[in-house]
């Protein structure tokens, strides 16, 4: 497979935090942003007001800050300040822990999630689309392949040890969860035509452009799906890259009838 790399760095995937929703219906559901990057260091989101890009901004820059120093660097009350950071927490781009600071209550210091990290961009997918080109070139595609179905086993692995024991149900909301932490927008519902059965399905692929040049890519993300979930028989019900505004996959228990 040959394929000429693009020109021009393509935007970075709107990542986002996620609330879940009452019930196991609507597992890890993560609504979708829209960014405009104005520079490597200011991430900037279309609806987010811009104090809500300055404290983004500040955290990477110092780490931790509590909601008196962000409001003193930006000049606004520390009420507003604590609304702001409720609602990056709230998107999940903000996460605290109290800190004694001397006698009385403890204050909260804020940092950046994994999520939070996220959205400033970074040259990771150029540089995994020039390492898979060079690859390609390198070798045959079979010994490609094999190189990636490796990859899936050894991150199937670290994914069933961070999900851990429980009902299907409840490990796939826990996959739902490591996913959203890794640029998806996914969720996870059970079956309509399959008693029994799970489908996810993931709206936004943070690794979908090296997908369109490397269709080999989505086996891999089968092959992941099946070597985390070895009690259940997987199947492909969606493909973004044939049809569609989503990939799925339906989880059947294995001792369930097809």
């Amino acid at each position: 497979m040959t394929a000429s790399p693009p020109s021009g760095s393509p935007p970075s995937p709107p990542l986002n935090g996620s609330r879940r929703r009452g019930g196991i219906s609507a597992v890890g559901l993560a609504q979708p942003t829209d960014l405009k990057i104005r520079s490597t260091t200011a991430p900037v989101s279309a609806e987010a007001p811009p104090t809500r890009e300055a404290v983004l901004s500040l955290l990477l820059r110092h780490g931790e800050a509590t909601a008196a120093d962000l409001a003193g660097r930006l000049s606004v009350s520390v009420q507003a300040m604590r609304r702001h950071l409720r609602g990056l927490e709230d998107m999940g781009l903000v996460e605290a822990s109290p800190t004694p600071e001397g006698p009385g209550r403890p204050s909260n210091r804020w940092r950046l999630t994994t999520a939070g990290h996220q959205r400033f961009p970074n040259g990771s997918e150029h540089f995994a689309l020039g390492l898979l080109h060079s690859l390609a070139g390198a070798m045959p595609p079979d010994a490609l392949r094999l190189l990636l179905n490796q990859q899936a086993v050894e991150k199937a692995g670290d994914y069933r040890r961070r999900i851990g024991n429980g009902s299907l149900a409840e490990r796939l909301e826990r996959l739902v969860e490591l996913r959203r932490q890794e640029g998806f927008v996914a969720e996870c519902q059970p079956d309509p035509e399959q008693g029994g059965a799970w489908v996810i399905s993931e709206f936004h692929c943070s690794v979908i452009r090296i997908a369109e040049q490397f269709p080999m890519l989505c086996d891999q993300e089968l092959a992941l799906i099946s070597h985390t979930f070895p009690d259940c028989r997987i199947e492909r019900v969606h493909w973004r890259l044939e049809k569609g505004h989503s990939c799925g996959f339906r989880l059947s228990p294995a001792g369930a009838a097809p």
